[in-house]
């Protein structure tokens, strides 16, 4: 491509769709206090993810997957471990609200498709319920899907859960 017709191509319309990618990882807590909260729902049973709000890995990994599709930085930069107002925030909170910052940049949440990876708990009862409750927070479908790491690694040896998620926003 000559430099001509880069400047061309680089100076066309805005795209209307943008996809993000996020990840998040937390290990698991020796609180037996700490709740585990995955997609919004409290999974009752399990010891708690490590981390300064909820740990929720599932709503953490949607919010920097639709905070990257529009280049809006990512959760940590939004709602940083360090400012205590956080301290144990609910994360369908701050998915809701890094929802309507992706709708204040002009953007508007299609959908988002979530991979968690954990050899326990069993997500699949809670699937639905998860779904549902990071739709509502997102204001647009969102899938889960639930894998296991076959015992491989650290979280095949069950020291945590990690969350891997897709966004698509349109204008």
């Amino acid at each position: 491509m000559t430099a001509a017709s880069h400047d061309s191509a680089t100076s066309g319309p805005t795209p209307q769709i943008r996809v993000g990618h996020g990840f998040d990882v937390h290990r698991f807590s020796d609180d037996p206090a700490r709740r585990l909260m995955l997609g919004g729902v409290h999974i009752e049973g399990s010891a708690g993810l490590v981390g300064h709000s909820d740990a929720d890995v599932v709503a953490h990994a949607c919010a920097d997957a639709l905070l990257g599709a529009v280049g809006l930085g990512d959760i940590g930069e939004h709602f940083p471990d360090t400012d205590p107002t956080h301290a144990g925030a609910d994360s369908l909170v701050l998915l809701a609200t890094v929802a309507a910052l992706v709708r204040s940049a002009g953007w508007e949440p299609a959908n988002v498709d979530c991979s968690v990876v954990c050899e326990t708990p069993r997500l699949s009862p809670y699937r639905d319920q998860m779904q549902q409750s990071l739709s509502t927070a997102v204001g647009a479908p969102v899938s889960v899907k639930a894998n296991r790491a076959e015992k491989l690694g650290a979280l095949g040896r069950t020291e945590g859960i990690a969350c891997m998620a897709v966004a698509l926003v349109t204008r």
